[in-house]
C-alpha cells in the first residue's frame, strides 16, 4: 500500500495553494481531483460572470448616450449568441491560465475520486493509499432543492449557465445573493425579461435594514422582485416553466437557481472517520489552523468547510492547511471580511456587518452618505448608492461597513485596509482624499460618524507632534 506524507483532495483554488506550500517541504505528496480542472472561479464563478457583467454594463451605458450628445445608440442590438461565445472564450483563457502551471507537477496528480476508508487511509480510484496528513479542499456545488428536480429541464445553475448557446427570452432568478443579483441584473440589461425571487430582504447579503430597503427599491426599478419565495408549478406544453411568486402566476423560458452553494462532500466517506458530523455532514474545524478538532491530521479548507466561500479566503485557507501539514503547527490570523457583489452599482460588506454588531450588543454609531448628488457620481451619471460605516462609540475604531455605491469595489478595499490597521474614524479622515473622486463619499460618511462620536468636532489634519499611525 503506497504511503504519502500529504494527500490533497481537490485541485481548486484552496487545493492548489495548499500544494504550493506542501511542495516546499516534501515531494512525497499527491493531489487528487476527478475534474473538471480549472477552479470554480475560472470555470463557472468569479471570472466568466464578470465577463457577462461587463458586456451588460457596456450595453446599458449606451442608453445614456443621447443625454451627453452621442446619437445612433438606437441602432445597437444584442447578439446573445456572440455574447455567450465571447464569455466562453475569455472563460477558457482564464481556465488555461490556471491549468498551465499544473504541467510542472503532473506526476503528483491523480484524476480520480477519493474516499476515506479510515483516519489515515483513502481509496483513490481503485487503489488504497495511506497518508500522514490529508487536506480536503473539494470545493462546493450549486444547491437545487430535491422537490425541484422534476423541473430540471427548465433549471440552470452557474455550473451550467455559461454553456448556454444563447440567452433565453425570459428568466426567473431564484435567490438574490451575490450570484443571483450579478447574473440577474446583467441579463436584464441585455434585454432578457427578468424576474427576481428572494426569501427575505437581504439582497447580496446586506443586513442593514435601511440599506436593504434602499437597494430593494432601486432594484425594482430595473425588474420585478418578490421577497416571499417561489412555488414551481409545472412545465407547460410549450416548455415554459410556470411558477407562483407573490400572488401572481408567471411563465418563463428558464430559471436560474442561485439559492447558494453547498460543500461538495458527497461520498467522501467522512462517516468512516468515526467523528461527529453536524446536520450538513461536516466535522468541526478550527478556523485558524483548519485542522479537524477530532482528527487533527486532517484539514478542511476552502468552500468545503462552508465558512467563507470566497476566492481570496479559499487561497488563504489553502495556505494555512498546506503550511500546517508540513510544518510545526501555527495559528494564523484571518483577514478582515471583504465581500463584494459586482452588481451595478457594486454592493459590499466589510468587517462586521450591521446585524453582527447588533447581535453582539456592541455600542456603535453609523456614519452615512448618499451618492445621489455626490460630485463624481453626477459626472459618471451614476447617482445611486448609500454607504454606512459602523464605528465603536468607545474607541472610535471602524468596525465594519455595508454599501451600495458607484465603484464600491474600491471603497470596500479602502475600508477593509482601514479596519485591518485598527484605524479610528479620526485617523482615517486625516488620510488624503483627492477631488473630485467617488472616495469623497467615504470621507463624508466618516465625517458623519465623527460628528455623532464627537459633536463638538475636531481638526482634520495631523499636527506636527501627532504620533504616526501605527
Amino acid at each position: 500500500m503506497k504511503h504519502y506524507d500529504v494527500v490533497i483532495i481537490g485541485a481548486g483554488t484552496s487545493g492548489l495553494t495548499a500544494r504550493r506550500e506542501v511542495a516546499k517541504k516534501t515531494q512525497n505528496y499527491l493531489v487528487v481531483d476527478d475534474g473538471p480542472m480549472g477552479t470554480t472561479c475560472a470555470r463557472v464563478g468569479c471570472m466568466p460572470s464578470k465577463v457577462i457583467i461587463q458586456v451588460a454594463n457596456d450595453y446599458s451605458q449606451t442608453k445614456k448616450f443621447p443625454q451627453v450628445g452621442i446619437s445612433g445608440h438606437e441602432h445597437l442590438k444584442v447578439d446573445s449568441k456572440q455574447v455567450m461565445l465571447h464569455v466562453r472564450s475569455l472563460r477558457d483563457r482564464f481556465v488555461r491560465g490556471v491549468k498551465s502551471p499544473m504541467h510542472d507537477w503532473q506526476d503528483h496528480l491523480n484524476q480520480s475520486r477519493a474516499k476515506f476508508l479510515g483516519p489515515n487511509q483513502l481509496l483513490i480510484g481503485n487503489e488504497n493509499v495511506t497518508a500522514d496528513k490529508i487536506i480536503v479542499a473539494t470545493g462546493s456545488s450549486p444547491v437545487i432543492p430535491k422537490p425541484w428536480l422534476k423541473f430540471s429541464e427548465a433549471l440552470i445553475t452557474t455550473d451550467t449557465f455559461f454553456e448556454l448557446e444563447e440567452l433565453p427570452k425570459s428568466i426567473v432568478v431564484i435567490g438574490l445573493g451575490v450570484i443571483g443579483i450579478e447574473i440577474g441584473q446583467a441579463l436584464s440589461k441585455l434585454g432578457v425579461k427578468t424576474i427576481g425571487v428572494n426569501q427575505g430582504p437581504a439582497i447580496a447579503g446586506i443586513s442593514d435594514p435601511v440599506l436593504q430597503a434602499y437597494v430593494s427599491e432601486k432594484l425594482q426599478l430595473e425588474f420585478p422582485v418578490y421577497f416571499d419565495g417561489i412555488e414551481l408549478l409545472e412545465i407547460t406544453a410549450e416548455k415554459k416553466l410556470k411558477f407562483k411568486a407573490g400572488d401572481q402566476i408567471f411563465e418563463v423560458d428558464r430559471a436560474l437557481v442561485a439559492a447558494g452553494r453547498a460543500p461538495y462532500i458527497r461520498d467522501l466517506g467522512f462517516e468512516n472517520l468515526k467523528i461527529n458530523l453536524d446536520a450538513k455532514g461536516l466535522p468541526a474545524v478550527d478556523r485558524n489552523t483548519l485542522k479537524l478538532l477530532e482528527a487533527p491530521h486532517i484539514f478542511l479548507a476552502g468552500d468545503a468547510n462552508a465558512d467563507r466561500p470566497i476566492l481570496h479566503e479559499a487561497a488563504d485557507e489553502g495556505l494555512i492547511a498546506g503550511y500546517n501539514a508540513v510544518n510545526e503547527e501555527q495559528c494564523f490570523k484571518r483577514r478582515v471580511f471583504l465581500g463584494i457583489a459586482f452588481s451595478d452599482p457594486n454592493i459590499a460588506a466589510i468587517g462586521q456587518k450591521y446585524q453582527e454588531l447588533k447581535d453582539k450588543n456592541i455600542d456603535f454609531v453609523t456614519g452615512e452618505v448618499s451618492f445621489e448628488g455626490q460630485g463624481r457620481s453626477i459626472v459618471k451619471l451614476k447617482e445611486q448608492g448609500r454607504l454606512h460605516i459602523y464605528a465603536d462609540k468607545k474607541t472610535h475604531k471602524i468596525l465594519g461597513a455595508e454599501l451600495q455605491a458607484p465603484d464600491g469595489e474600491h471603497l470596500a478595499h479602502l475600508l477593509a485596509w482601514a479596519i485591518s490597521l485598527n484605524l479610528t474614524v479620526e485617523e482615517t479622515i486625516r488620510l488624503p482624499f483627492y477631488h473630485p473622486v467617488v472616495e469623497e463619499g467615504l470621507r463624508t460618511a466618516l465625517r458623519d460618524a465623527h460628528k455623532k462620536l464627537v459633536p463638538e468636532g475636531s481638526f482634520e489634519l495631523f499636527r506636527c507632534n501627532d504620533p504616526p499611525i501605527r
